[in-house]
């Protein structure tokens, strides 16, 4: 298990603390830290509207939501983070395990809530669901990239169910490839799917994510989470992007071949990508602690993770950033 007190929680982003550290101006970075979209979905200017008056349900972005995602039954929250922190909660303490590595926030979570938390490799979920209560997978993983099919997802949620377990996916990464999705099943009892606009969308400062589950399960959420969740702006923006089909295929065929163009720079400077997808490649080396510092101090951030010792690398948004990239790859040491 690995103990509350001993997880510390960074996260991409904090550009300006970087720049403020390494006395870099702000506009010479290329932060690389975060895994997000860096041409996401282009926001129009906003309505007046949206501004002074309290944001509404009946707005259309549920059912853009639902068509989005196909699911039927699913609760807009402030973020993917809302709900991370909430349905532990729900829960009496159980035996929970949840993918390793992984986003942490899932394990501070799960374990304040008195969950019994053990941490899995891609490889054990099938058989680890056998004998826990509860299951937590990130699809596809962060930082690892690993994926797994529909069949074995739904093998693990049958036997969690045995127990009136549930199976938590989070699907944060996986809208370059929407068909491995469980949104669809989510009418399932106990199987529950996050999703986010943050990543493939580009629109994290929005903070607008999704659940998708059974009507109780979001009825208890919704409870917790109180009236007006998500500002009136980040609704009417949400609404556009998730209705916006053109953009997104064009976003589905665009980034796989960015990801790969990563994966091959960094394997011609010698850091070949233990793993990653679309958005980013994540390498394991001893010397992550080093080269995360050394990048930085050529005003390149990077997501820097302690166990195991690796660097997740984002992609560059232009042709600029992909030499900077290039360049300070070939300068370190």
């Amino acid at each position: 298990p690995l103990p509350v007190d001993s997880i510390p929680l960074p996260h991409g982003g904090h550009l300006r603390a970087a720049a403020a550290r390494y006395a870099i101006p702000l506009a010479e970075w290329l932060d690389l830290s975060t895994g997000i979209n860096p041409n996401g979905w282009p926001a129009p200017a906003l309505p007046p509207t949206v501004w002074n008056r309290l944001p509404e349900e009946e707005d259309g972005l549920e059912a853009a939501a639902r068509d989005y995602y196909r699911a039927d039954s699913l609760l807009a929250v402030a973020g993917s983070q809302a709900a991370i922190q909430l349905l532990p909660k729900l829960r009496e303490p159980g035996r929970v395990a949840i993918i390793h590595p992984g986003y942490r926030e899932h394990y501070r979570a799960w374990q304040r809530a008195g969950h019994a938390v053990s941490p899995i490799s891609a490889d054990e979920i099938e058989p680890v669901s056998e004998r826990v209560e509860h299951m937590l997978l990130i699809h596809p993983n962060n930082p690892g990239g690993e994926c797994f099919t529909r069949e074995q997802l739904l093998r693990c949620h049958a036997r969690l169910r045995q127990r009136d377990g549930w199976l938590v996916v989070d699907e944060a990464f996986i809208d370059c490839a929407p068909e491995h999705s469980l949104a669809p099943f989510s009418d399932r009892p106990g199987l529950i799917v996050l999703r986010s606009l943050g990543k493939f969308f580009g629109l994290a400062g929005a903070r607008v994510g999704f659940v998708c589950a059974q009507a109780a399960i979001l009825k208890a959420l919704k409870s917790e989470l109180g009236p007006w969740p998500i500002a009136a702006p980040s609704r009417h923006v949400a609404t556009l992007a998730l209705r916006d089909n053109d953009w997104q295929q064009a976003a589905r065929a665009a980034l796989p071949s960015a990801g790969e163009r990563l994966r091959e720079l960094l394997s011609r400077h010698g850091l070949v990508p233990n793993g990653g997808g679309c958005l980013f490649q994540w390498v394991e080396t001893e010397r992550a602690g080093e080269l995360h510092e050394q990048l930085a101090r050529r005003a390149i951030l990077t997501r820097l993770f302690d166990a195991p010792a690796s660097l997740r690398f984002g992609l560059p948004g232009d042709e600029s950033g992909w030499r900077h990239l290039d360049e300070a790859l070939g300068a370190v040491r």
